[in-house]
Formats: structure tokens, C-alpha cells, sequence
């Protein structure tokens, strides 16, 4: 390899890489995650943004790759991804903060909240909603153009695939059903009722809760034919920034948003080998929380968190070209930071 031809080849490495890295450049755990993501995103391997905290401080906060299936515009820390699945949590939470207001128990039956539903709702409790233990049918896709069409979907079901609390099946159903809950319970809108009661007092200024009213900074899905994802229309999805992730997950594991025993209630999930909390897989020892990770796919984009209490660190990666090697990437940061 030419002289010249290594120092274009590095130029060209780096030209669709933005970082945040301030004094901790020489960082001996920043180097090395640097080195390693741009062997990532060199291989074709990571399109999207990464944030690693440690010790309560943000060691790296870097962009790779490009905003749009055009690729024209590079991608910076300010840009918004679809975090899929991890979207759920917020309704989680939200739930949580009426139980302990007092207008909701867990045990509470969905007849309660929502007496024109079937027969089934006299069986449900929001515990099975928070676990998908609730035996609901998954959604009928075919049909829904609308959160009220879910809704009305709902009314039509006459029969669970099983009695609550007996078996597990994750299906957004129960997620669903948990906004409807917090709109009716909270009296406004579910996304008014996250902006005004998590992502304002948290300051998370970038947090936004689908359907998307304003596209500025908006980080585009997009597969490997460079075709553009749709619009989700649906309301519950949320698109934020990896700071913004972080901001909501320091609070969260601090007891800022909801109490130690709330936070405690999330983590518990079906007595079965892979199944999922409302917290995604969260790990307890005399209800203090060890560990923490969640993942989510939606359309193109792909995102993945995980904290460890007992090292002090958080992985964020939020991707908006799926390649399916986030898990990889992730495991190889944390081999980092274990040395």
C-alpha cells in the first residue's frame, strides 16, 4: 500500500465519522472503543450512533455513517432514532407513576378501567399486561390503520389464548392496551402524558413519541437496497437521541421517576427461561438492581442499552440500517471496558 494511498484511505475512514471527545480523547477505554467501532462501520458492519458512559461520565459519543438512504447527509449526535421495542418501557413507567399516586394497582382488572371490553378483561390485570402473561391475542395487523382501530379490535375478541398469568407471550397487545390505560387513568394523551410527566422533567429535549410531527433530525431508516423505511402512524413509538436514552436511564436506575419498589415491580417477568420484563431482562439482588438491557427492531432501525450497576457503565447503540451485529458490538465494549 502507497503512502498516499493510506492517508486517503484513513481520510476516507473517518470523513463519515463525527465524535463528541473533548479531554478524554487519550482515554484509554475511548481509544480502543474508537478503534473498534471504525472497524465495525468500515465493514459495513454499524450505520448509526454509539454512547458508552462509565463512572457516571460519557467516555465516547460518536456518529457513523449517514441520516438518509441517499447518503448525503452525515449523521451527529443530534440526530433521533426509532428504538423499537425500548419504547415500551416508557409506558411502563408511566403506569408505575399512577400506581403510586393511587389511581391504579397492578392487580387491577382491565374491566375496571375499561368496562365495554369482553368478558376476558374480568381476568386481566395490569401486572399481565406489564409481563404478557394476559393470554391477549397478538395484534391483527391486517386491519389496523389506527390506535382506535387496535381498540375496537380489542372489543372483538371474544376467547384468550390462555388464562392470565399462566403462560407468557409477548405480543403488542398488552403494549397497547397500557397507553389506552394511561390516556384513560391520566386524562389526556398518551404522548402528552410521557412529554409533560417523563421526557420534560428529565430534560430530554430530543424524545419524541410517534407519530412524528416535525422530521428535523430525524435519522432515516433504511435496508441495504437503500430503500427508505415508511412513517410509523401508529402512536407509542418513540425516535430520541443516545444522550436523551442515557438522561432517561441515569433517572431511572437513581429512583428519580419512579420509587426503588416501583422499579423493582418492572423487572419481574413470567417464571419461565426467555421471557421479557417491562424492563426487557433486568437483573435483582435484595430488589437493588445489577444489570439492566433492553433491545428493539423496527422496520430498518435497530437499538440496544444495556447498563451494569455493579461496574458502573452504559452501552447505547441506535442503528437506522439494520445489520443484525449490535449484540457483537456490544460484547465487545464491555470486553473493553473489563479489560
Amino acid at each position: 500500500m502507497t503512502h498516499i494511498f493510506k492517508l486517503t484511505f484513513i481520510a476516507t475512514a473517518f470523513l463519515f465519522m463525527s465524535c463528541n471527545f473533548s479531554a478524554q480523547t487519550k482515554d484509554y477505554y475511548s481509544a480502543r472503543i474508537d478503534s473498534l467501532m471504525n472497524r465495525f462501520h468500515n465493514n459495513g458492519m454499524f450505520n448509526g450512533n454509539v454512547l458508552v458512559s462509565k463512572n457516571n461520565k460519557i467516555i465516547y459519543n460518536c456518529s457513523f455513517g449517514f441520516a438518509d438512504a441517499n447518503k448525503t447527509t452525515k449523521l451527529t449526535s443530534d440526530y433521533k432514532f426509532n428504538i423499537g421495542s425500548i419504547t415500551k418501557e416508557f409506558s411502563a413507567v408511566a403506569l408505575m407513576q399512577l400506581i403510586e399516586k393511587g389511581e391504579l394497582t397492578l392487580n387491577d382488572k382491565i374491566s375496571k378501567i375499561f368496562p365495554e371490553l369482553p368478558e376476558w378483561s374480568n381476568k386481566v390485570s395490569i401486572k399481565d399486561l406489564l409481563q404478557y402473561t394476559s393470554g391477549l391475542p397478538d395484534v391483527n395487523w391486517k386491519k389496523i390503520k389506527s390506535n382506535e382501530d387496535i381498540f375496537e379490535d380489542l372489543k372483538a375478541i371474544d376467547t384468550l389464548n390462555f388464562d392470565p398469568g399462566t403462560q407468557y407471550d409477548y405480543n403488542n397487545n398488552n403494549f397497547f392496551l397500557r397507553l389506552s390505560i394511561i390516556e384513560k387513568i391520566g386524562g389526556m394523551s398518551y404522548k402528552d402524558y410521557v412529554q409533560q410527566n417523563i421526557f420534560k422533567p428529565l430534560k430530554m429535549n430530543s424524545a419524541e413519541i410517534t407519530p412524528i410531527q416535525e422530521n428535523h433530525n430525524i435519522a432515516k431508516g433504511f435496508n441495504n437496497k437503500l430503500i427508505e423505511d415508511k412513517s410509523d402512524f401508529l402512536v407509542g413509538g418513540t425516535f430520541l437521541t443516545t444522550t436523551d436514552l442515557l438522561k432517561f436511564l441515569d433517572n431511572l436506575h437513581s429512583n428519580k421517576i419512579i420509587s426503588k419498589n416501583s422499579l423493582f415491580e418492572l423487572g419481574q417477568h413470567f417464571n419461565k427461561e426467555d421471557t421479557q420484563s417491562a424492563l426487557g431482562e433486568a437483573k435483582f439482588k435484595n430488589k437493588i438492581l445489577l444489570e439492566h438491557s433492553h433491545d428493539g427492531r423496527g422496520g430498518s432501525y435497530e437499538a440496544l442499552m444495556i447498563t451494569n450497576m455493579k461496574n458502573s457503565f452504559s452501552i447505547i447503540l441506535l442503528s437506522n440500517n439494520y445489520q443484525g451485529k449490535i449484540f457483537e458490538i456490544s460484547q465487545a465494549i464491555i470486553s473493553i471496558l473489563n479489560n
